[in-house]
């Protein structure tokens, strides 16, 4: 889970994205992390060494070293082409005379050997080329196989994310219609209570009032009535109080009952 990346972006449904201030927005946060960031000593000590000398041949390690010592290249060396004499002072010399006549023959085969190879190609370079060529063909054709399979798998798997994104966002936005209308009915249920708290309030008020009022003593009693004690008039006033709870109590309840069946109808 620590190595895990967890990508918080869906671009096909994402919006806002050329909006002004967004771009601006982004760079910021690129600026912050980096000044933020410290990296360590050796990032990639994780990694084997690099060997940047396992692909050099002597022919280059001689060339490094002199490019490293700034010597000039050398001349290409055409001593070999060349028919000289004996030097002049072994022109009577018979070892010199044949060393040059070895030269001679030498190099008469080496014409001889590139005449011959003009020949060969005179004769089969055409249809060698034409094989090489076909070869090239049958190289460039797979090669635009593969191609073409590479681009057919990188399309299959925008099309794949694009469907995962889309179908997502139809949920994301399912669930966020959802939750909206919980919020508001429990902000109705909320406004609800504090209506049915303001009733209860008001009753208690009224009730707290009327008692206040029936303990003033009257001389309006008519005669032969039954005089009704303090004490009597509380309890009925309690009784008749706790009358009127239990069915603001009942009342609530039943609009608690018919609120969460309405939300298990829209789930």
């Amino acid at each position: 889970m620590a190595n895990e990346i967890v990508v918080d972006a869906l671009p096909y449904i994402d919006q806002g994205y050329d909006e002004p201030g967004v771009r601006e927005a982004a760079l910021a946060m690129v600026e912050e992390e980096t000044r933020r960031y410290r990296p360590t000593k050796n990032y990639l000590e994780h990694l084997s060494q690099l060997n940047i000398t396992a692909f050099e041949t002597d022919v280059m390690k001689h060339e490094f070293e002199r490019l490293q010592n700034r010597l000039p290249m050398e001349v290409l060396s055409m001593k070999r082409y060349e028919l000289p004499p004996p030097p002049p002072g072994k022109m009577n010399d018979l070892t010199a005379w044949n060393e040059s006549v070895e030269n001679s023959c030498a190099q008469l085969e080496h014409q001889a050997t590139r005449i011959c190879n003009l020949e060969l190609i005179m004769d089969y370079g055409c249809e060698a080329w034409k094989s090489h060529l076909e070869v090239l063909v049958q190289m460039v054709s797979q090669a635009q196989k593969q191609l073409q399979t590479l681009r057919k798998s990188i399309q299959e798997i925008n099309w794949q994310r694009k469907s995962m994104q889309t179908q997502g966002g139809e949920k994301l936005r399912a669930l966020e219609s959802q939750w909206v209308g919980l919020v508001s009915k429990n902000y109705e249920i909320e406004q609800a209570c504090v209506q049915l708290e303001q009733e209860i309030y008001h009753i208690m008020q009224s009730r707290t009032e009327s008692v206040e009022i029936n303990d003033v003593p009257t001389d309006l009693q008519e005669p032969g009535e039954p005089e009704t004690s303090a004490s009597e008039k509380s309890i009925i006033e309690t009784n008749q109080d706790s009358e009127n709870a239990e069915q603001v109590n009942e009342n609530v309840a039943e609009e608690e009952v018919v609120n969460n069946e309405a939300n298990e109808k829209d789930n």
